[in-house]
């Protein structure tokens, strides 16, 4: 009787599918577990190597959860939407040949912490309200540039948009859709006054949206080609960096033990901020714009505060060669809103 086989969809890890299956001698074929179909297919047991280690960052503790829990927590992996608790244990069993692992309860092991996020806190409250230029705080800008480096963006679209709201009956044409000039060029999300970003949407919808239209406007919004780039990929970095990238659990307790910090800086890109503090605000994020220019990336990718698209800050507006302008006509704008709670 034939083995039962499983597919890179089973755990949605990019490294996995990339840089594991394919050195496995993988078959092609449908997946016994999650039931994709045209896959790349190994037997569980070929994948003990990569999940020993990961495993052994948790400890048995009777009032831990189940691993699989933590790993589908920790990293987002068995995301497919097949992979429900039952199939997810069934295939987490079969890896590691050992069925009463998964009916245990496991918490993260305390020998690896991690300072990192109560430290960007602290640079954050220093260069918005006290320093500037000239920092006191201390921060692991090492360890930082070697997090971001699991964050390389991968299959970003090469057509991107940018959207002006018309102010008269004149449309913008492409020479006028780039970023501002220099001396114009005000605070935004990832640039500080002066050094202009090109900002951009995955989609018309996303780029119209993230100027913030009123309903009855006319958006001028165009196209852009982006040629392969590499950025940093902020949208959720608990999906974007793989466990599997390294195979000591050293290094995997300490990234799982970093991850806050990285989605603490997604959230510096994406949270709202309001016209009249957005001197302030953005602080925090072009620094860390800057930090991850310094690099020698491209851009930063992260998410859309506004719409279901992405964002793309693009250091040099060279980079992108224009299209076409269409126009659209803002029909709707969406209002959400919560209930303060009041001290």
């Amino acid at each position: 009787m034939a083995k039962r086989q499983c597919c890179p969809e089973c755990f949605g890890d990019h490294h996995l599918r990339d840089h594991v299956f394919p050195f496995l001698g993988a078959t092609a074929g449908q997946c016994d577990y999650c039931g994709t179909e045209d896959v790349l297919l190994i037997e569980p047991a070929a994948l003990a190597d990569w999940f020993g280690p990961l495993i052994s960052v948790y400890e048995p503790h009777e009032d831990g959860e189940p691993i699989a829990d933590w790993l589908k927590r920790d990293w987002q992996l068995f995301s497919h939407p097949r992979m429900d608790p039952a199939h997810t244990k069934e295939l987490l069993a079969d890896i590691l040949d050992d069925g009463e692992i998964v009916r245990g309860k496991f918490i993260p092991s305390p020998s690896y912490k991690s300072e990192a996020l109560m430290q960007w806190e602290t640079l954050r409250d220093e260069m918005m309200y006290k320093n500037r230029w000239f920092l006191d705080v201390s921060f692991d800008k090492d360890r930082l540039a070697q997090l971001l480096d699991y964050l390389v963006a991968t299959d970003l679209p090469t057509q991107w948009f940018r959207a002006r709201i018309r102010t008269g009956d004149a449309n913008y044409q492409i020479a006028e859709m780039g970023p501002p000039p220099k001396r114009l060029a005000s605070h935004g999300r990832a640039n500080p006054a002066g050094i202009p970003y090109l900002y951009l949407g995955s989609t018309a919808t996303t780029a119209a949206a993230e100027v913030r239209p009123h309903t009855g406007e006319i958006a001028c919004v165009a196209s852009f080609e982006v040629p392969p780039i590499r950025a940093v990929d902020l949208r959720a970095p608990r999906k974007g960096v793989s466990p599997f990238i390294v195979q000591d659990p050293g290094p995997i307790g300490q990234l799982r033990a970093d991850l806050p910090l990285l989605e603490r800086l997604g959230e510096e890109l994406t949270r709202p901020v309001l016209p009249s503090g957005a001197a302030i605000d953005y602080i925090p994020s072009q620094y860390l714009c800057e930090f991850i220019k310094k690099l020698g990336f491209d851009g930063v990718v992260y998410r859309s505060s506004v719409s279901d698209g992405i964002n793309l800050a693009l250091f040099e507006p060279a980079r992108a060669t224009g299209g076409a302008v269409s126009l659209y006509t803002v029909s709707r704008v969406s209002v959400e809103v919560a209930v303060v709670p009041v001290a």
